[in-house]
């Protein structure tokens, strides 16, 4: 019997493959299963439905574009290689934003983005001490821009040149996480003096 993530992955496989052709609320688990040669009780084992096979070969998708890049030198090149995962997988993440909703690729992005900042804002803080509750606002907001210009970049299609895109980030974001970290230690300074 194969190991779960060979069976998982064959999952994926099928399931991308069938949705070159097919939108994903036409395809059945039996299409799926017959596709890969596995039983509907091995899917069942690993998947309760279609939509969590879905979310995990987004999560699986993404961690593998990312491959440690959530530092603060690495991060445009972590931005740079989800756009890249995104459109490598250009039909699936166009059919499941279309047939399941924009809300099921913004909930993964708002994870996948959310990670990488975290990553970065957790290591320019480490010099001044930060509170993580700062830490995480700093990064919430940060996670809604990237976001919002990839969903908008999916929306018209993927179009648009997205090595542009990633080195406009760059260039706006170029310092500005770290002063916003430091914005925010010298605020805390500031409040502990006057206590």
């Amino acid at each position: 019997m194969p190991n779960a993530n060979t069976t998982k992955l064959a999952l994926e496989a099928s399931l991308k493959k069938l949705m070159q052709h097919k939108k994903i609320d036409k395809i059945t688990i039996n299409d799926l299963t017959t596709d890969c040669g596995i039983s509907r009780m091995s899917f069942y084992y690993h998947f309760k439905d279609i939509y969590e096979l879905v979310e995990w070969i987004c999560i699986e998708d993404g961690r593998r574009a990312l491959q440690g890049k959530k530092t603060y030198e690495t991060w445009q090149e972590g931005i740079y290689q989800i756009f890249e995962a995104v459109i490598e997988n250009k039909t699936f993440i166009l059919n499941v934003y279309h047939c399941i909703g924009r809300e099921k690729i913004e909930n993964f992005l708002y994870k996948l983005t959310y990670h990488l900042i975290a990553g970065v804002v957790e290591e320019k803080s480490a010099a001044v001490g930060l509170l993580q509750t700062d830490q995480a606002f700093i990064a919430e907001f940060y996670k809604f821009g990237f976001v919002g210009i990839m969903l908008e970049w999916i929306d018209h299609g993927m179009k648009e040149d997205y090595e542009d895109i990633v080195e406009k980030m760059g260039i706006m974001l170029h310092g500005i996480i770290a002063h916003s970290i430091q914005n925010f230690a010298d605020t805390e300074k500031h409040s502990f003096q006057h206590i």
